[in-house]
C-alpha cells in the first residue's frame, strides 16, 4: 500500500466521521425516539397481558361470543363445570384483632392479607399481597380428561353461625360440590384451610388422588430502605424431618427439592405468608425472581402436587400463617404440634445466623432482649443497657487482652535493641529468634492478646445478625433516629451520584457516621498502645485506617440500632482501656516480667522448632555463599588464562 493511498483512506475516514457527526441526533430527537420506543413496548406488554389473561380464563375469551355459543363451547371444553366458568365476584373478610383476610368467590382463594398491628414505611397497615398481585390454583382433571382450573371458577360463600368460619363450595347440583374451608383462629395469626370433596368421584377422573397447585405471589415493599430489605426477601421451606433451606435472595433462583416438603414460606424482611399442608407438598418446584424497581422487590412462585381424596372421606388439609417475624411468636408454634411429629420450626424465617452465632443469638441475646423488654419501653436505651451487660461480661476477656498488649508494651525498648542488634535482612531470623525469646521468656505472647478477641467475635457476629431481623426496633425511635429497624438519615439527596448511589446511598446516616469515627480514634489510640516496635508490613497503617471507612460504606443503609450499638460498644471500649491504662502500673507489669526472664526456662516446641528452622535457613545461606565464592573464583581464573 503506497503513501497516496493511505492518505486516501484518511481523508475517507474523515469525510465518513465528520457527515457522521454534523448529522447525529439531537438530545430532543433522542429523548423523542426514546419516548416512542417506550410507548411501543407499552403496547405490546398490554397486548401480551391480555393474551395471557385470555387464555388464563377462558371464559373472558369468549365474551363475545353469543351466550348459547358461548355456553356451548364452555360445556364443550369444561363438562358440568362449565357453569361456573362464569359469575359475580364477591369478597368477605375474615379478621381478629391480629390480622384481616380477605376471600373472593372468584376461586375461592385468599386474595389478602392486612396485618392490623403493624405499618410500613407510608404509615399505612401491612398489606402481605393483593388480590392483582397473588394467585392460588388447584388443576382438576374431569372424566373427559379436561383440565380445569379452580382459580377460573366462581364458588358461593357460605357463612355458618362462627364469624371467623366459612366455606367457599363449588356447587354443581345438591350432590355434587367441591369445599374450599376456611377458620381463623382467634387472636392468631393461623388460618385453617382444606379442600374436600362431595359426590365428585364421577366427574373427575376416576384415577385422581392428587391435585396439582400452583401458589404464587409479589412481595411488597414494606420498609424504607428498598436495597437492605431487598436483601432479606426470601422463599424458604422446610422438608419433612428436615431442617429448612432456602432459595438465594440474589438474582434468579429455581430449585426442585427431591424431598416433601412440610411447609414453603414468602418471606419479607419483618412478614412472612407461609403455606403449610398436612400431607405435605410432593414434585414441588419453587422459583424467585427480583424486580429492579416498584413497589414490588420479588415474585415467588411454587408448583407441586397435593393429595386430594376423590370420594371426600378425607380432607386434603392446610394452614396458613400470616405472621411478623418475631423469634418468640415463631418458635411458640412448634407447642402446637401434637407429640410424635416434626417441629414446625418457623422461627428459622428470622436470620439469626448460623452455627455457634446461632445459638448465641437464640440462647442468650434474645432471651436478654426480651427480658429487657419487659421493664424498658424506650429502644434506644434497651440498646444501650443491652450494650453495657454485654461488655461486663466479656470485661474479663477485654481485661486479658489488654494486659497481654502492656506486657508487650513494656518489652518494647528491649524489641527495639534487638532490632539495632540486627540490622541486616540476612540476620531477619536471628532477631526474630531472639524476640520471640525474649517473651518467652518474659511470660509474654504476641498471640495471646487475640484469642480473647477471638472469643469475642462469636457475640459480635450474632448481634451483627440480631439488630436487622429483630421486628421489635420497626418504628420505634430514639433521638434523632425515627426508626431503630432502618438507617437515621440526617442529610439526603435525589441525584443519581454514580457509584456513591450505588454502594453507599442517597444519604448519610448519622449513627454509622458516629461509629466510624469513634472506630477510627479507636484504632489510632489502639495502635499507639500495642506498638511493640517489631517492623510491621508496608500498608498495615494504611490498611487498619480503611478498616473504619469501609465500614461506613457497607453500614450506612445498616439497621440505626445495630450502628448505635456498635457506636456505644467503642465508646465502652476506650473508657474500659483507659480505665486500665491509668489502673494498671506498668512498672510493676516490668518487674515482673524481669522476674519471669530470671526463672529456669524450658524451652517450648514452638522455640525448638524456630531454632530448627534458623539453623537449616543459616546452612542453607552458607552453602549459596560457598557456591557464589567458587563461581567467582572459576570467573576469575578463566579471566587470568
Amino acid at each position: 500500500m503506497d503513501k497516496n493511498t493511505i492518505i486516501g483512506f484518511v481523508l475517507i475516514g474523515i469525510v465518513l466521521f465528520g457527515f457522521s457527526w454534523l448529522n447525529r441526533p439531537t438530545p430532543e430527537q433522542i429523548e423523542a425516539q426514546r419516548r416512542y420506543q417506550d410507548s411501543i413496548a407499552q403496547i405490546e406488554l398490554a397486548a401480551q397481558a391480555e393474551l395471557e389473561k385470555k387464555a388464563a380464563n377462558p371464559a373472558d375469551a369468549m365474551a363475545g361470543l353469543p351466550d348459547s355459543v358461548r355456553m356451548a363451547q364452555l360445556q364443550n371444553s369444561f363438562g358440568a363445570f362449565a357453569s361456573k366458568m362464569a359469575g359475580q365476584e364477591e369478597f368477605v373478610t375474615l379478621e381478629n384483632e391480629k390480622v384481616a383476610v380477605v376471600l373472593s368467590s372468584k376461586g375461592g382463594r385468599v386474595v389478602s392479607a392486612t396485618l392490623k398491628e403493624y405499618d410500613n414505611y407510608k404509615g399505612e397497615p401491612v398489606v402481605l399481597f393483593t388480590e392483582e398481585k397473588s394467585a392460588f390454583d388447584l388443576a382438576l382433571i374431569t372424566a373427559a380428561n379436561q383440565v380445569v382450573n379452580t382459580k377460573n371458577l366462581y364458588f358461593s360463600p357460605i357463612k355458618g353461625a362462627d364469624s371467623n368460619a366459612l366455606v367457599m363450595r363449588l356447587k354443581l347440583d345438591e350432590n355434587r360440590y367441591l369445599d374450599f374451608n376456611y377458620n381463623l383462629s382467634a387472636n392468631d395469626y393461623k388460618l385453617d384451610f382444606s379442600v374436600k370433596a362431595n359426590g365428585l368421584n364421577g366427574l373427575l377422573a376416576p384415577n385422581v388422588n392428587t391435585l396439582n397447585l400452583t401458589w404464587e405471589q409479589d412481595i411488597l415493599q414494606q420498609e424504607k430502605g428498598r436495597k437492605f430489605e431487598d436483601r432479606y426477601v426470601e422463599l424458604h421451606y422446610k422438608e419433612l424431618g428436615d431442617a429448612t433451606d432456602y432459595l438465594s435472595a440474589a438474582g434468579n433462583a429455581e430449585k426442585s427439592p427431591k424431598e416433601t416438603l412440610q411447609w414453603i414460606g414468602y418471606k419479607d424482611m419483618y412478614f412472612s405468608t407461609v403455606l403449610l399442608a398436612k400431607d405435605g407438598f410432593k414434585e414441588a418446584q419453587l422459583t424467585s425472581k427480583p424486580y429492579d424497581s416498584g413497589e414490588y422487590l420479588k415474585f415467588f412462585k411454587t408448583t407441586a402436587t397435593v393429595d386430594f381424596d376423590l370420594l371426600g372421606n378425607k380432607a386434603t388439609e392446610f394452614e396458613y400463617y400470616f405472621v411478623p417475624n418475631r423469634y418468640a411468636l415463631l418458635n411458640d408454634y412448634n407447642d402446637q404440634v401434637a407429640k410424635g411429629e416434626d417441629d414446625l420450626n418457623l422461627e428459622k424465617l428470622v436470620p439469626l445466623g448460623w452455627g455457634i452465632f446461632r445459638w448465641v443469638n437464640q440462647f442468650f441475646i434474645i432471651p436478654l432482649f426480651d427480658f429487657l423488654g419487659k421493664f424498658i419501653s424506650n429502644y434506644g436505651l434497651l440498646i444501650f443497657l443491652l450494650t453495657v451487660i454485654i461488655k461486663t461480661i466479656l470485661f474479663p476477656l477485654t481485661y486479658k487482652s489488654y494486659i497481654s498488649s502492656a506486657k508487650m508494651r513494656v518489652l518494647r525498648p528491649q524489641v527495639e535493641a534487638i532490632n539495632a542488634k540486627y540490622p541486616e535482612k540476612e540476620q531477619a531470623m536471628d532477631k526474630q529468634r531472639e524476640i520471640m525469646e525474649l517473651y518467652s521468656r518474659a511470660g509474654a505472647s504476641p498471640m495471646s492478646g487475640c484469642v480473647p478477641m477471638l472469643l469475642q467475635m462469636p457475640i459480635l457476629i450474632a448481634l451483627f445478625m440480631f439488630f436487622p431481623s429483630a421486628i421489635e426496633l420497626r418504628h420505634q425511635s430514639f433521638l434523632w433516629a425515627q426508626d431503630l429497624s432502618t438507617y437515621d438519615a440526617i442529610i439526603s439527596w435525589d441525584a443519581q451520584i454514580p457509584l456513591i448511589s450505588t454502594y453507599f446511598g442517597n444519604h448519610i446516616s448519622l449513627f454509622c457516621l458516629l461509629m466510624t469515627i469513634t472506630n477510627i480514634a479507636y484504632t489510632k489510640f489502639n495502635m499507639e498502645m500495642t506498638n511493640t516496635g517489631q517492623q510491621q508490613m508496608p500498608g498495615m497503617q494504611v490498611m487498619m485506617y480503611m478498616m473504619p471507612l469501609m465500614f461506613l460504606f457497607i453500614f450506612n443503609s445498616y439497621a440505626s440500632g445495630l450502628t448505635y450499638y456498635y457506636f456505644i460498644s467503642t465508646l465502652i471500649t476506650i473508657a474500659q482501656t483507659l480505665f486500665f491504662r491509668f489502673t494498671i502500673n506498668e512498672e510493676k507489669l516490668l518487674a515482673k516480667l524481669e522476674a519471669n526472664k530470671r526463672k529456669p526456662m524450658k524451652k517450648s516446641g514452638f522455640m525448638k522448632r524456630l531454632e530448627e528452622a534458623q539453623k537449616m535457613q543459616q546452612e542453607q545461606l552458607k552453602r549459596q555463599q560457598d557456591q557464589l565464592k567458587h563461581q567467582r573464583e572459576e570467573r576469575q581464573n578463566k579471566k587470568r588464562s
